[in-house]
């Protein structure tokens, strides 16, 4: 019998361990290396919003202009893991998009969150 070696998805250590079955019965692995940040994983998900591919989807299509509602349909995914996800790797705050965009701030309100556009733009 041989043993296939099985690589950790997040930082690719072969160092790895079972740790028990899910409720699905399957494999459920651990990581050994103390450096990793995401320590448990299996390694065929049932719900495919899990995959890491299908996170990074998300991102993209996100930024691609697509809306939660269309990405979690053509993913066929639910929209609240849309939604976790963007929420998890949102990576500027509201007052960095508008300055990105152009907006003219008012100092005094960007530190809650909103904004005011100029009057003359």
């Amino acid at each position: 019998m041989v043993l296939e070696p099985v690589p950790c998805p997040n930082c690719g250590s072969i160092n790895v361990v079972r740790h028990g079955k899910t409720a699905q019965k399957k494999q459920r692995y651990q990581c050994q290396n103390k450096l990793c940040c995401r320590r448990t994983f299996i390694q065929e998900y049932t719900y495919q919003g899990y995959l890491p591919k299908v996170k990074q989807q998300i991102t993209d299509m996100a930024m691609n202009g697509s809306g939660m509602r269309d990405t979690a349909r053509v993913l066929k995914i639910s929209r609240n893991t849309v939604t976790q996800e963007l929420k998890k790797n949102s990576p500027i705050t509201v007052c960095e998009r508008k300055i990105l965009r152009g907006d003219q701030l008012n100092p005094n309100r960007c530190q809650l969150g909103t904004y005011t556009r100029s009057r003359n733009g």
